[in-house]
């Protein structure tokens, strides 16, 4: 009876603990939350067409028993090009920067998960990959705790694969759909930084990559075809060559050669 009641006394003392423990984003949580539930009312309401004297209205309303949540396909991962984990929480509680992702992920490993994944974040911006031209609709923004200019600590990594594994179970996320956001924006950003270990995501299943032993290039191979079949926007060539070779060469320069062509022309054959 005693232990139960020191038990009972733990298990208040915690709540107290609890209650009292700093809530440093209190406020903005409040806004997360209030919008949130803007959406769901919306979600709730019986869907009309706003009728005139061209359309003809239905008597009753007919709902569809078959439909499903919108899932995200893509996997953007970013660099947030700050100096600390809490300055980009700040960023991304600010209204007039209205930029945002999904996860941040800080270099001791804590995963904050700061927006529904089957919300829309702001973290694409103007962007394309293959045909499609709004990223942010139809992906989940991971951003990486790392000024751009340093490696990405081990807990950090363990943690994204840990996180990229779940997303991919969970949305069933093509392997070839785990991307940088410099691919998708090449003349505007070159995140994650030429030091992201794409080639340890992709023995792990997320994004691919090319094979050590290669055909060679043949005559006829063109490397802008090349780039576009990988899902590049080629039409400024300088920034889809530049970009792809940050994510596969680990290379910052821009100019294409041909050990760049050999291992283009291997990707090209996996897309």
């Amino acid at each position: 009876m005693l232990k139960q009641k020191h038990f009972l006394l733990a298990i208040a003392a915690a709540i107290v603990i609890y209650s009292c423990a700093p809530k440093p984003y209190a406020d903005t949580n409040k806004v997360y939350k209030t919008q949130a539930k803007s959406y769901a009312s919306n979600l709730k309401e019986i869907p009309t067409v706003e009728g005139n004297d061209s359309i003809k209205m239905p008597d009753y309303f007919v709902g569809t028993t078959n439909f499903s949540m919108r899932k995200p396909n893509f996997v953007i991962i970013h660099h947030t090009a700050q100096n600390t984990c809490d300055q980009t929480l700040k960023t991304f509680t600010l209204t007039r920067t209205q930029t945002s992702a999904h996860y941040v992920i800080c270099r001791d490993g804590v995963i904050h998960h700061m927006l529904n994944d089957y919300m829309r974040a702001h973290h694409a911006g103007l962007s394309k990959w293959g045909n499609v031209t709004d990223m942010n609709s139809c992906s989940i923004g991971i951003e990486l705790d790392n000024n751009g200019f340093e490696s990405f600590s081990d807990a950090q990594i363990n943690s994204l694969i840990s996180l990229l594994g779940k997303l991919k179970k969970d949305y069933n996320v093509p392997t070839a759909n785990f991307i940088g956001h410099g691919d998708i924006a090449p003349t505007r950003k070159n995140d994650p930084s030429i030091l992201f270990p794409w080639k340890k995501l992709a023995d792990k299943g997320f994004g691919l990559w090319y094979d050590e032993v290669r055909d060679t290039i043949p005559a006829n191979f063109s490397y802008l075809q090349a780039l576009r079949i990988v899902g590049y926007d080629t039409r400024d060539t300088t920034a889809a060559i530049r970009s792809f070779k940050r994510h596969f060469m680990q290379d910052s320069t821009k100019r294409i050669n041909d050990a760049d062509k050999n291992v283009l022309n291997n990707l090209m054959k996996k897309y």
